[in-house]
């Protein structure tokens, strides 16, 4: 039973990332340098990017909290 459920948020979690768009000018911007590609700047997300950001990190700790029971039990 645990395990349909840690593959049912894996599948989730998959389906999230791949639907968020992305926030850099792509490869040729990470290897050369160009833009603001920083990880830790401050972002402002708004509508359903918020939503999906904040259903992603939540599948997210869900998912490890999943792989830590199933390990246990």
């Amino acid at each position: 039973m645990l395990d349909a459920i840690l593959m049912i948020v894996s599948a989730l979690i998959i389906l999230l990332t791949l639907l968020q768009g992305g926030k850099s000018q792509g490869m040729s911007g990470a290897f050369t340098g160009g833009g603001s590609l920083n990880l830790f700047t401050n972002t402002k997300e708004r509508g359903p990017e918020k939503i999906m950001s904040y259903a992603t990190l939540g599948l997210g700790i869900l998912f490890f909290i999943l792989v830590i029971l199933e390990n246990v039990l």
